[in-house]
Formats: structure tokens, sequence, C-alpha cells
């Protein structure tokens, strides 16, 4: 009977494998014949690694990922993005190349669990801190309208507060839900995740060259065209596409105006006069009213001294009442000069409102003062009203002086023409060019002097007492 003889497999000769030339490893020939090497396609890799694959499946919940090695990775939904809630078919495609980071090699059902978005992470955040120490704008695109602002997806939540969004205030921010916008970076905390956005610097940046070639061809005198970007309380801001000038609120009209909202509203075109540019600072101050007929001058042209026309009150004050004789142009009839007898409260004859006559006593061209009169039109006596009523300005002005020969003793002018000293003139809040001057008043006659007492009559001495 003959022997069996057993083999140890560890004795037998191996069969020896070359790698073949030019495969990169992905080949090998063994016994004259070439077979894939299958231990080269694994990538070797650990937890918190970020490897690259292509996506071979969508489901509702996950994506598979093809990253070469023994099995694919999956990707939970949550994984994919930093939005709230995502669908997986809206972050990937199929056969897309994605990176994605490594979280667990094997969890207990034995997958590759993966990150898209902590990949993103990584990435975004080395990209976000170059551009904060670099000052270079960044983009994102908006993914979120929150209380206070915009959140930018960066692959890190970047947060745009509502007054960085525009150079100016932006009355609705869901216009730019979707849009992809460049900020810059003015705020960075990694210990917090936090990322605060401007994207106001970059347009300021934008149009600051853009400023200066406005500037520069600029002139004061010239006339143009902009948009009422901003209205305060002392004037409205135009923009000249790039730059705001100012009107100031005495410049806007040649009437009184109380606020700029009276005018203009905020997104009107107007064309506008520059009156001066300060290019250091770059301000540029505005006029619109230039660009209007100037009403001064129609009764510079229509009127002279002692034409009489008609007119309506339009306030009345301590020392007279102004009266509007054309649109933007008042004159002042002095207390002295509203009627024949004596007034102590100009109230007491005219009210705001009154259509009265007038007559033109002066026109002061180089003030833009109109003085006038009511008693000196022919025929006109305004009536003589009740008790004295409060007067604009009138709070604490003393008592009126004694009646004169003339009808009231008036007080002596000031240097300029106006309210006597002793009861200055109140701010009525009307610009230079329309507040009409006061006449003249009458002067006041000279007292006559006081007589000078009569000396007492001496008295005669008492006698004296006899001697006893």
């Amino acid at each position: 009977m003959a022997e069996t003889t057993t083999l140890d497999p560890a004795t037998l000769e191996q069969p020896a494998a070359k790698i073949v030339e030019g495969s990169d490893g992905l080949l090998l020939e063994i016994d004259g014949q070439i077979v894939p090497n299958y231990d080269a396609t694994f990538i070797p890799f650990e937890e918190g690694d970020v490897v690259t694959g292509k996506v071979v499946q969508i489901d509702s919940d996950e994506v598979l990922v093809d990253i070469g090695y023994k099995s694919e990775g999956v990707i939970p939904s949550y994984e994919l993005s930093i939005r709230r809630s995502v669908n997986p078919a809206d972050e990937v495609e199929m056969g897309e190349e994605v990176d994605a980071l490594v979280l667990t090699k094997e969890d207990q059902d034995g997958r590759l669990i993966l990150s898209k978005k902590r990949a993103r992470f990584e990435k975004a955040w080395r990209k976000i801190e170059a551009a904060a120490e670099s000052g270079e704008p960044l983009p994102g695109n908006v993914i979120e309208v929150v209380k206070g602002g915009l959140i930018i997806d960066l692959g890190v939540r970047g947060f745009l507060p509502a007054s960085l969004v525009d150079i100016r205030r932006v009355p609705s921010l869901d216009e730019y839900m979707g849009q992809v916008i460049e900020c810059k970076v003015i705020e960075l905390n990694r210990a917090r995740n936090n990322v605060v956005l401007s994207r106001r610097a970059v347009l300021e940046e934008e149009r600051k060259e853009v400023r200066q070639q406005i500037l520069d061809g600029l002139q004061p005198g010239s006339v143009v065209e902009g948009q009422i970007s901003n209205i305060v309380d002392f004037g409205a801001f135009v923009d000249l596409d790039g730059i705001d000038g100012l009107i100031h609120i005495s410049e806007l009209s040649w009437s009184h105006v109380n606020h700029p909202s009276e005018l203009l509203s905020i997104g009107d075109t107007v064309s506008v006069k520059v009156l001066d540019i300060d290019r250091n600072r770059q301000r540029i101050s505005l006029g619109l009213k230039q660009t209007q007929e100037d009403p001064w001058q129609r009764v510079v042209d229509t009127y002279s001294v002692g034409d009489e026309l008609a007119g309506k009150v339009t306030k009345v004050v301590a020392f007279g009442a102004f009266v509007e004789i054309l649109d933007g142009v008042e004159g002042l009839v002095h207390i002295s000069e509203l009627t024949q007898h004596h007034v102590e409260n100009p109230r007491e004859v005219i009210e705001p409102g009154d259509e009265v006559r007038i007559k033109i006593l002066e026109i002061d061209t180089d003030r833009r003062r109109l003085s006038l009169s009511t008693k000196r039109v022919e025929g006109q006596e305004l009536p003589i009203g009740g008790p004295r009523a409060p007067v604009e300005g009138d709070e604490e002005s003393a008592a009126q002086p004694e009646d004169s020969e003339e009808g009231g003793a008036q007080p002596e002018d000031s240097e300029e023409g106006g309210a006597p000293e002793s009861e200055p003139e109140p701010d009525l809040g009307l610009s230079e060019d329309v507040f009409a001057g006061e006449p003249e008043p009458a002067p006041a006659p000279e007292p006559e002097p006081e007589a000078e007492p009569e000396a007492e009559p001496e008295l005669a001495p008492e006698p004296e007492a006899e001697a006893t």
C-alpha cells in the first residue's frame, strides 16, 4: 500500500507577482497572467480625513458615494448641507464628484459614514480666514432671511446684518433670497462658528473710484440730475450716480419750507444746481430752488413803490403781519401800518388767511425785503377787534407806549430798521430770501423838558418865648 504524502501549504512556493509597468500599481503579472491589484484600489484614510468620491445613488434620506473603498460611503441628508432641511436630490447629482469628511469608518451596521457639509466646513474656514486676512470679498448664496439680516452660505453660515446689506436702508430683505452676493468678512470667531459679513463695505469700495470720477467732473454752477435718496429734517440727499449731495432745507424753495417732505419724496428725480464742492471731504452742496424761477425777480420786474395790490395774510406776529403777494414772496405790514387808529395787538384787526389790499412802501432789493401798508390803501380800514388775543412771539413783549399825534408813539428803529431794541424780533423760521422787512416807523416826538419844581416857601421863624 502506497503512502500518502500531505503537503503543507506554507511550504508551497507562491507564484511570483510583479507590478505591470505603467499601471500605477493597479495591475499585477502572475505566472504570465495579468490580474487586477485590488488591494491597490483601496485608498488609505482615517476618521477625520477628507476624501473624494462619486455619487452612485440618491435616496430620500441619504446619498451613496463610491470613494474606492470596499463599500460605498453613506452621507445622511442632514450631513449634506448647512441648510436646516434639504432634499438630497437638490444638493447632489448622479455621477457628481464630491468631497466628504470621514465621520466613522464602520458604524454598528458596518457602514462607512461621511459628511459633505463638514468637508465644506473645513475648506470654507480656511478660505474665510484667508479672506479676512487679505480683505478680499467672498461670494455666497443667500439661504435665509432672519430677523435683523441675512444668512449667507459660505460653507459656513455667515450672518449679514440688515444695516450692512446696502449703502442705504433696504425696505425688504426678501428680494435678496437666493441671490449670490459678495461680502467682506468683518468679524470671525471659529470657536463659536461666528462669521459676520458686510456687503456695504464691498459696495463702498466699488463706488470709491466712481465718486472720485464724479467729483472731478462736477463744477460749481453746473446743473445735474439725481434721485432723492434720503430725507432728513435739515434737507434732502440726492444720489448723483454714485455719490450723494445735500440740498439744505434753505435751498429747497424760494418760499418758506417747514420740512423737506412737503416738497420731495424718496425716489423723486430732480434737477439741481451745484453750489459748492468740498473735494477733500467729498461733500457736495446742491440747490433746488436755483433751477426754478426766482419769484423775487418777478416782484422787481413787475411792481414799484406806491403800487397797490391784493395779498393774503400768512402770519401774524407781535410787530405786524406778513402778507403774501406772490407765490413765495411775502412782505411785512408793520403794526404801525396796519390801520389809522392805534393797535396794541395786530390780531385785533387781522388774522392769518385774511385777504387784504396793500400798498408797497419799500422794495429792498439787496436784502430781498418788502415793506407794506394796509392803512395807506384808500378806502380800506381794518375793523377794530375785541379783547387782546395771544400773538406769536408776543408773550414777553413790553406794554405799548402812550398814543402820539401820529396814532401811537413808535420806538426808535434798530440798526437793521426792524423791531425796537426793547422788543427784539422773534425768529420766524423764514429764510433771508423770503423775509420781508419792516417799514421804518415814524420817529417818536421828543419829550418836553420837565419844569423845575418850585422852591418851597420859607417859613417864618417861631417867636421866642418871653423871658419871665
